[in-house]
């Protein structure tokens, strides 16, 4: 009896020969979740199915050593894509692969096989996490290292009809749609040349490959028209940087596991668990959520990027939101974690995440009191008396933190946990030794 693997491939063999398909495209990331990609033609598609293709690893960042370098991209049948930008007289597909190493075995080195295995984990204890991030991004009309040009002057919600922003914005939604991948809400952000685009509730495999999607397509329609698209956190000074504020809930049996009738506002133990567990941990992740330096730009500014841990249900500031729910909306029932920024590497950040909540239910951690006030605007003494800490200031304290988390170690693997200190360290130091234009300007004429 065919399985549903066998099914899902039989579909796509028959697509890419009756579509006329001339190539396909196989897609995966290296460890800081940059997108690579190798192009096959449709007759080694069924020998890449059942051998996968073999490539020299030690070649992407954060793979193998040279002494051990050869993997195999196996083609996810199930993530089969046409381009929608492919030209006409040459039809394109596209799929998701899970890096394995020759003997079959997953490859440590591959982020997707990372969350895959959390996702094994979760399914152990009897949950599925489900994702629906809020990803900002900026359009800019300069690419080349000079001071970002915005499109536009427009800030939160503002309609913008006839400019380019939001015919980039349209086309790039469309695109999305012919990819398979639903939109909930797309609009205009708080900074100049700043946009959102939301994306519709999904498994968290689903949704990590999907956000690696999105930026690809925001990145390749704006490149057609000339301008440049980044997912930087923060580009520009003294306006509001680019978050991925992921709203996030755990499913068993098919029904949702945040949710209890009988809990406090219709909130579960397990929910609240999933909080303290993320609390708890918080320090030890963000230099997985927020890897770049400039990432900790964002978060010391505020705006709307957290800078403390914490949790609330009607407040912003926080680290951790409970949204209220709709009167009958219960399998809506989520939280909200608001550092995420979108130069993620959205595999390692949702395995990071899952792992820390789970971590709160099964180990039973206490829940901090709600943070009920604007936390941007209390100073340390009172956040202190509050039991509240500070997420990590700048890369290097996030990596101090991480390197002391036995939870990141065995989440992310040995491999992948000390290559991304040593490339992180490696990044911080560069940084460390480089004059920027703040000290030019500060320094350079009054001393």
């Amino acid at each position: 009896m065919e399985n549903d693997a066998d099914r899902k491939r039989d579909y796509v063999l028959r697509t890419v020969e009756e579509r006329g398909v001339r190539l396909i495209r196989l897609w995966f990331t290296d460890v800081l979740g940059r997108h690579k990609s190798v192009a096959i033609s449709p007759a080694e598609l069924e020998t890449v199915f059942d051998e996968g293709l073999q490539f020299d690893g030690s070649a992407i960042d954060g793979y193998s050593r040279v002494q051990e370098s050869d993997v195999l991209a196996v083609p996810d049948p199930g993530t089969f894509e046409l381009l929608p930008w492919a030209a006409e007289d040459e039809p394109s597909g596209t799929m998701f692969c899970d890096i394995t190493r020759l003997d079959g075995s997953p490859f440590p080195g591959d982020p997707r096989q990372v969350l895959r295995r959390n996702i094994g984990r979760a399914r152990e204890a009897g949950f599925e996490m489900f994702c629906a991030p809020e990803v900002e991004f900026f359009y800019f009309a300069d690419a080349n290292g000079g001071i970002p040009q915005p499109l536009d002057g427009a800030s939160y919600f503002d309609l913008t009809t006839a400019d380019v922003s939001s015919d980039l914005r349209k086309r790039t939604l469309h695109m999305l749609e012919a990819l398979s991948i639903p939109v909930e809400y797309s609009f205009h952000e708080d900074s100049p040349s700043q946009h959102e685009i939301d994306l519709q509730y999904t498994d968290a495999l689903s949704m990590a490959d999907a956000v690696m999607t999105l930026r690809l397509t925001v990145k390749k329609i704006a490149m057609e028209q000339g301008v440049y698209a980044t997912f930087m956190p923060k580009p520009l000074n003294g306006v509001q940087g680019s978050g991925m504020h992921t709203h996030l809930s755990l499913f068993h049996d098919g029904t949702n596991a945040f949710h209890d009738p009988d809990g406090d506002d219709g909130f579960s133990a397990v929910g609240y668990g999933f909080i303290a567990g993320l609390l708890h941990h918080a320090r030890e992740i963000t230099a997985v959520t927020n890897q770049l330096v400039n990432s900790y730009k964002r978060i010391n500014e505020g705006y709307e990027a957290p800078r403390f841990v914490s949790w609330a249900r009607n407040n912003r500031s926080a680290l951790v939101r409970v949204p209220i729910i709709k009167p009958g909306k219960t399998q809506s029932t989520r939280i909200e974690y608001r550092v995420l920024d979108p130069a993620c590497n959205p595999y390692l950040a949702y395995s990071v995440i899952l792992a820390a909540g789970l971590r709160g239910i099964e180990e039973g951690y206490e829940l901090p009191a709600e943070a009920v006030d604007n936390l941007h605007e209390l100073g340390p003494d009172d956040l202190a008396s509050l039991g509240v800490r500070p997420l990590p200031s700048n890369l290097a304290e996030a990596l101090d933190e991480m390197e002391a988390s036995e939870l990141v170690r065995d989440t992310l693997g040995d491999h992948i946990f000390k290559w991304f200190l040593r490339n992180k360290r490696a990044e911080w130091d560069e940084y460390q030794r480089q004059v920027t234009p703040f000290e030019l300007e500060r320094y350079l004429p009054n001393w």
